[in-house]
């Protein structure tokens, strides 16, 4: 096993060869110890867990992704730490949470020999050794107890595989089998073992290979790429809610478009998300052709990931357009169109997230919401603005038509400077009538000054088709700007609208409500 030595001393001794970040980094030569201990184990909790593994006289590691995004100086967003035994995992997990804390509890894992617990901001998780085989139709392992090394060579990516002692005598000894820190170095994902058997045994593992290359902006060693695309099939095995956390996870990197071409590219795209592989390619006709839906909807996901950090935003930007496949038409007068592609699209949502195990809730609705939305304001910054399509956008929209305007901003993809510049100064002057009639009308999150039970109450009728069409009328006549969203206006209209109907007043019109 390769391994490099860093020997702890409470003297500035030198030493050399420790990484950090690539370029992200570059290897530095001489560098005191102290300095490597403020990057990686200067945390109280290091300190804590080595009096016990030394206390109980039990070899134990930090190793994964703890160590890589300490080399890398990146903040490591999972928060957790995990700590290797040479022995039992759940044993020392007791007895490290009694010494930080009596309440802390520990959640024991025993199927899977692992235990662990949350302390201050991080999940710490304690398992003995292991090594593992597995059998065709699974990914669940068989686990047997083994040696570090053993350990190592089960993890998935070379730069996953860094440990570092924290054994009193030997705390802050580094270990590197696999040349980990030459992956670092050099920015590429590889499996420590051969990457076939890596991605069969586990074919989850082809997902955390591209969102790693997302999220780090690393690269895809060719062959483990090319064994990628080779088990693609196996994604089958593994269950839509650890895909879709993956797919999380490389959606909400800082360059999405990114981990959706690899995902393309490897043939796993079509077999998890069909809907976003259709978008691919541009059909020709008559010399015509349509620009690539699926590159551009990438290009609206990586716009919109520039200004939000709102996972559901930019599940909108990525699915804005994916209801394109079944609207597409070619008339040879007029070339490629794709009408009612936004209510097309809108009506697949709730399909695609129950099928991907996204949430069926008010987060579902939002996207759906500004996918059937998308084209409105499009529409109004290409045309002369009437108040009234301002507040029929601000009704439907209610509070999310911020996050529209963004969307429908990030969704100007022309490679023509001029062309872009007017559709981003039309956008303004939509924005700007937005504010003046919400500030004049208060339309957003519309509430009618008159309801149902003013209506029933004033013509002493039950609820019916009556009550709805006096409601209607309200609601249209302040969109069109007919009466202003005041509460005497509408009262008024309501008795118009009743004595056409034939309704006759027979009560004291409604006190004014309380606000």
């Amino acid at each position: 096993m390769k391994r490099f030595l860093y020997k702890q001393s409470m003297s500035n001794t030198v030493f050399s060869k420790i990484l950090i970040n690539c370029n992200f980094a570059i290897i530095i030569q001489q560098v005191v110890i102290t300095d490597y201990m403020h990057i990686c184990l200067n945390d109280k909790i290091f300190t804590a867990l080595s009096e016990v593994v030394s206390e109980e006289n039990v070899r134990a590691w930090v190793i994964g992704g703890y160590v890589r995004d300490c080399l890398l100086q990146r903040d490591h967003p999972e928060k957790d730490i995990d700590i290797v035994v040479a022995g039992d995992g759940i044993e020392i997990a007791r007895k490290a949470a009694k010494k930080l804390g009596p309440r802390i509890k520990v959640n024991i894992f025993r199927n899977f020999g692992t235990a662990m617990f949350l302390y201050r901001n991080y999940e710490i998780e304690f398992v003995g050794a292991r090594k593992e085989s597995y059998i065709r139709d699974s990914r669940k392992p068989v686990v047997e107890a083994g040696t570090l090394e053993d350990d190592q060579k089960r993890r998935d990516f070379t730069i996953n595989a860094l440990a570092i002692s924290i054994n009193r005598e030997t705390f802050g000894d580094f270990l590197d089998p696999f040349g980990g820190t030459e992956d670092l170095k050099n920015k590429i994902i590889r499996t420590p073992l051969d990457p076939d058997i890596t991605f069969s045994d586990d074919p989850l593992r082809m997902m955390r290979a591209i969102r790693f290359a997302a999220q780090l902006g690393f690269s895809i060693e060719s062959k483990t790429f090319r064994s990628i695309t080779a088990n693609a099939e196996r994604i089958s095995i593994v269950s839509q809610e650890r895909i879709i956390t993956e797919l999380n996870k490389i959606i909400m990197t800082s360059h999405p478009s990114k981990g959706f071409i690899l995902l393309e590219r490897s043939g796993l795209l079509k077999l998890i998300f069909p809907e976003l592989d259709n978008l691919k390619g541009i059909e020709q006709k008559d010399g015509r052709g349509h620009k690539d839906n699926f590159y551009h909807s990438l290009k609206v996901l990586d716009n919109i990931s520039r200004r939000s950090d709102n996972i559901w935003l930019r599940w909108a930007a990525l699915l804005h357009d994916i209801g394109k496949p079944l609207t597409k038409k070619y008339v040879p007068e007029a070339g490629w169109s794709f009408h009612g592609h936004e209510f097309i699209g809108g009506k697949m949502i709730p399909d695609i997230f129950r099928r991907l195990k996204l949430p069926l809730n008010d987060r579902m609705n939002y996207v759906r919401k500004l996918v059937d939305l998308h084209l409105r304001p499009i529409a109004l910054s290409q045309e002369i603005v009437t108040d009234s399509a301002i507040r029929r956008l601000l009704f439907e929209a209610g509070n999310d038509i911020d996050d529209l305007i963004m969307l429908c901003e990030a969704d100007i993809t022309s490679k023509n400077e001029a062309t872009k510049a007017r559709h981003i100064e039309n956008f303004k002057l939509v924005r700007n009538k937005l504010r003046e009639i919400e500030e004049k009308d208060a339309i957003r999150n519309f509430q009618p000054p008159v309801d149902g039970c003013d209506i029933i109450s004033t013509f002493g009728i039950k609820p019916g088709r009556e009550v709805g069409i006096i409601k209607n009328a309200i609601r249209e006549a302040i969109l069109d700007g007919i009466i202003p969203n005041e509460r005497a206006a509408a009262l008024s209209l309501m008795l118009e609208k009743g004595r056409e109907l034939g309704l006759v007043q027979c009560n004291p019109l409604p006190e004014p409500k309380v606000k």
